[in-house]
């Protein structure tokens, strides 16, 4: 019995695969971008795996089952159903909420979770940057102290996998891959926001803030400080992502489900929606793929859990960064954005694409309003002449409310330090294993992986079918002469308007 315990721990040593074979996972957020990911890369590639939980909560009118049955049907699971269908047997729904005290988890299947689980995978947040601090101190500080008190009744726990952000800490210019102090303390928020009425916490939430630029990233600062705490008895991992986009390779390339990030920005501009921006144009955004993300977290959690807690009670921390491995400025991105739509243009085009970068907050403003709001205004009186919905006014609001969210990031730089990160993605994995694990970045093709990002938004965001790739490019022709147009009569307009004026007097007189 000796033998065989010394022998699995020895496999599990020099195996990935070996070591979360027949291990029960608990994964919370499963149902979001980075979980589905995970999710496809456990069960594809650790293929003897054993069974995982999924926290999933009933939305709108569809059941946890039928939540599960609609993301197994996305293209991500295609590449898993054709080399191992078998293995989505292995997927258990599980009724919870992370932003209910306790996960809302009925005590029966707590209690099956307590019993079988050993690798914990907390994926779940809120990501988003509206200001509700009630709201997320809730999904992302109370769930991760509910998590760690699951994990702490758990008796065969080998690993608790914590999903932050780097930008948790950008109170600061350089990030280490260390924990660092409490901004305060993660106990009196929750009371505070279980206590209080709501709206006393939304009159002082700036002041709450302080240095932090939305809740989202102070909260998230909060929950590392609540795995901190308890990492005293769990085997405790910190992974923090920049800005996670599309895929590289794995399953397919350029798969996405969201129009976060660089990918948003590119699909908003190439569609002529976006066509002016206040940032700073030579800083730098650091982004990640999101399956170089699944593969640091895979590797990261086989790594902390080959060392018990009392032989190491370390907390590991893993920044997932690009730091050291390729550095584009916004400028630059704009730039391949757009070189990269006239090849493969976007169908349905609005306005030609241009996008001019500004760091003036009153030119800012006026260009948005001639550039954004006047054709807008104009494209939805057409629109309502021949009997169509307005909607780009509508549109414009959306897309200029989430780029003023945005202000702090495209306005700051930092740098995001991942030595450790780098360590087990392109070091660590067992050479029998590199292929499927591994991944060597300094091999990155950044033209050519947005180049797949902007086809991966076509397909997977925008349902586009690239036969149709000639319509979309006539298309985006026709509206270079309108933009040529248009941009002739302002001109004339401009210059009517300085006429009527009489500025033009003060130069021949």
């Amino acid at each position: 019995m000796l033998d065989t315990d010394a022998n699995t721990r020895q496999n599990e040593r020099t195996s990935i695969a070996a070591f979360y074979a027949g291990r029960s996972i608990f994964v919370t957020g499963g149902t979001g971008f980075l979980g589905k990911v995970l999710i496809e890369k456990l069960l594809r590639s650790c293929p003897d795996v054993g069974e995982i939980f999924m926290l999933i909560r009933p939305k709108g009118r569809l059941s946890i089952d039928e939540r599960l049955k609609k993301m197994l049907d996305l293209p991500l699971f295609d590449r898993l159903r054709e080399e191992r269908p078998s293995n989505l047997k292995k997927l258990i729904p599980v009724y919870g909420d992370v932003s209910i005290e306790g996960l809302d988890l009925r005590p029966d299947e707590r209690q099956i979770i307590i019993e079988r689980v050993s690798v914990i995978f907390h994926v779940a947040a809120n990501v988003r940057f509206i200001e509700d601090l009630k709201k997320d101190i809730l999904l992302n500080v109370r769930s991760t102290r509910d998590v760690c008190i699951l994990a702490g009744a758990m008796k065969n726990l080998v690993a608790l996998m914590h999903v932050s952000t780097a930008y948790a800490h950008v109170d600061k210019p350089i990030i280490d891959e260390i924990t660092y102090p409490p901004l305060t303390s993660w106990r009196d928020a929750i009371l505070m926001v279980e206590t209080l009425d709501e709206q006393i916490v939304r009159t002082f939430t700036s002041k709450y803030l302080g240095s932090m630029p939305n809740t989202y990233t102070f909260t998230k600062r909060l929950a590392e400080q609540v795995i901190n705490d308890y990492s005293k008895d769990l085997p405790s991992i910190i992974f923090r992502p920049s800005i996670v986009i599309s895929t590289i390779e794995d399953p397919v390339c350029g798969w996405l489900d969201n129009f976060n990030g660089p990918v948003g920005m590119m699909v908003a501009g190439a569609k002529g929606l976006l066509r002016v921006l206040r940032v700073q144009p030579n800083i730098s955004n650091d982004f990640l793929p999101v399956d170089i993300a699944i593969k640091i977290m895979v590797i990261a959690t086989w790594k902390r859990g080959l060392e018990t807690i009392t032989k190491d009670p370390s907390v590991y921390v893993y920044n997932g960064s690009s730091y050291q491995i390729h550095h584009i400025s916004i400028k630059e991105m704009v730039t391949l954005g757009l070189q990269l739509n006239e090849k493969l243009p976007l169908e349905g085009t609005v306005w030609y694409p241009q996008v001019i970068l500004t760091s003036n907050r009153t030119l800012h403003y006026v260009l948005t309003l001639f550039m954004h709001v006047l054709p807008a205004l104009i494209i939805d009186e057409i629109f309502k002449v021949i009997g169509r919905q307005q909607m780009l006014l509508k549109i414009q609001k959306t897309i200029y409310c989430s780029v003023t969210q945005l202000n702090h990031f495209l306005y700051n730089e930092w740098i995001i330090h991942n030595s450790n990160t780098l360590d087990v993605l392109m070091t660590q994995v067992p050479l029998a294993e590199r292929e499927i694990f591994s991944y060597e970045y300094f091999n990155f093709n950044i033209q050519e992986y947005f180049m797949n990002c902007l086809i991966g938004a076509k397909r997977y965001l925008l349902n586009e079918d690239l036969t149709r790739l000639e319509d979309a490019k006539r298309h985006y022709n026709r509206m270079k002469y309108v933009n040529q147009i248009f941009s002739a009569c302002l001109i004339v307009m401009a210059i009517w308007i300085l006429a009527r004026a009489g500025i033009f007097s003060y130069f021949f007189e």
